[in-house]
């Protein structure tokens, strides 16, 4: 089985679940790979996941949680699936040139997602023009000052117009599990949930 790589862009002062949520949904996804001989199920993740850092260095969370990244923005794998989470760690990236090229450099890829104020960085980039799109509540003014033209979607907790984008924090988890399901069928996406004791009404 190849499996689909999932890089998950990570930050100064980004926020621990944005990030963490969806490492977990995408970690804890099992599809059935094979039967062995004695006829019990060998479940394997379809994803393989990992973090990216503009420099792969220590990384700060909000919190003052201290993770390492796995690549960087120039030596990581390619990609199938990129996720870019939010936190206060995403304004100064707003003026990050090399960042905001790097993800315009990745819109074409299978799928393209945002957690919380992750979609300030899309907006920026120019992605959002003339989509539907959502973010942290506390966001909403900045992500339309940001992007104009794009439809704010203030009582989803995701929203899909080519790019995946979703609400504050917890959100992301629903949005992961979307993503599962996209790939993969409502079923796997329902039993990734419940393996996670995690209730969605999303699926």
């Amino acid at each position: 089985m190849e499996k689909k790589k999932i890089g998950i862009f990570i930050f100064d002062e980004v926020e621990i679940l944005d990030f963490a949520g969806p490492f977990e949904v995408f970690a804890s996804t099992k599809i059935v790979e094979k039967k062995t001989t004695n006829k019990s199920d060998i479940s394997l993740s379809p994803f393989r996941v990992f973090t990216i850092s503009e420099r792969k260095k220590k990384i700060k969370t909000t919190g003052g949680l201290k993770i390492f990244s796995d690549y960087n923005i120039k030596d990581h794998p390619s990609l199938d699936i990129l996720l870019i989470p939010g936190g206060i760690g995403t304004r100064p990236l707003l003026k990050n040139q090399i960042v905001l090229d790097w993800i315009k450099e990745n819109k074409n890829i299978d799928l393209l997602c945002t957690v919380c104020t992750g979609s300030l960085l899309l907006a920026k980039a120019g992605l959002l023009k003339n989509r539907a799109a959502t973010t942290h509540w506390l966001a909403f003014d900045i992500l339309k000052k940001i992007s104009p033209t794009t439809k704010i979607m203030k009582k989803k907790r995701f929203v899909y117009d080519k790019f995946f984008t979703s609400a504050g924090v917890s959100a992301g988890i629903d949005l992961s599990l979307k993503v599962v399901e996209k790939f993969y069928g409502r079923k796997v996406a329902k039993k990734t949930a419940k393996y996670m004791d995690y209730i969605s009404e999303n699926c």
